[in-house]
């Protein structure tokens, strides 16, 4: 009679593990899932994530392989990668309609600032995620309340991104250079704390708004650089070139 019980609580422990890692891989898969088709969507771009896990226990978590693409019309292969980051969320809010992320550590990321000085790829991607928001003025993206399921909304309680370079590719004036900087040390808290919460673009429009920033303020001394190689300076293209170029760049710092 006890080999009969113990058999039996052997194959209920057995039977709660395997469901316990059936909902683990089966929520690693839908957030990976989420991630290359809702994010292609907002950013309209190529986005893929090579492998998220997450406890649901303790909430916390790691992805690695995140590749952001470009617009089309720009040559580089990516416009940000990220090797690795951690991040934290509170176990109770996974099923929930607000995640409640409490915090994100990434590290090293690499970052791509393509620009012809009148415009770069990550303003491009940032202005495609002002129209899925509806804030250019246009018809936002359809959105999955819409479809008749509520959007998931988040908070973010603290993110840093630190260790990153910025790779600027410069084609000025029909000549491409490129150089690398560091991107400066970026800490945000308290995104969408204090409301419902944030939809993905919204998240993804705040965070990369900064990243652009910062990677711009970077850039810009570079590209003019770049610039003072003596082609503006030609008489075919006379000395108002200079002029276009510093202007660019002012439209590049600007914040939307």
């Amino acid at each position: 009679m006890k080999k009969i019980i113990f058999r039996t609580f052997l194959a209920l422990v057995i039977l709660l593990l395997l469901g316990a890692l059936g909902v683990h891989l089966f929520l690693d898969g839908a957030i990976k899932h989420e991630v290359e088709t809702i994010g292609p969507k907002i950013a309209k771009v190529d986005i893929k994530l090579g492998s998220v896990s997450l406890s649901l226990l303790s909430g916390a978590g790691s992805f690695k392989g995140l590749v952001v693409g470009n617009p089309p019309g720009y040559k580089s292969p990516s416009a940000i990668e990220v090797g690795s980051a951690s991040l934290g969320v509170e176990p109770r809010s996974i099923l929930s309609q607000k995640i409640i992320v409490t915090s994100v550590n990434v590290q090293e990321p690499q970052i791509t600032f393509e620009t012809d000085v009148l415009s770069s790829n990550l303003k491009k991607i940032l202005n495609n995620l002002d129209e899925s928001s509806g804030e250019s003025g246009k018809e936002p993206a359809p959105s999955a309340e819409k479809a008749g399921k509520p959007a998931k909304k988040f908070e973010v309680d603290d993110l840093l991104i630190k260790g990153g370079k910025v790779h600027v590719i410069a084609n000025v004036l029909g000549n491409s250079q490129s150089a690398t900087v560091p991107l400066p040390e970026i800490h945000l808290q308290n995104l969408g704390k204090d409301s419902d919460g944030i939809t993905a673009a919204e998240l993804s429009k705040q965070i990369l708004k900064v990243v652009l920033q910062k990677a711009a303020e970077q850039a810009a001394p570079v590209v003019l650089d770049m610039s003072k190689g003596g082609q503006y300076l030609s008489r075919e293209l006379g000395t108002n070139s200079a002029e276009k170029i510093t202007k660019g760049l002012g439209d590049l710092l600007k914040k939307k």
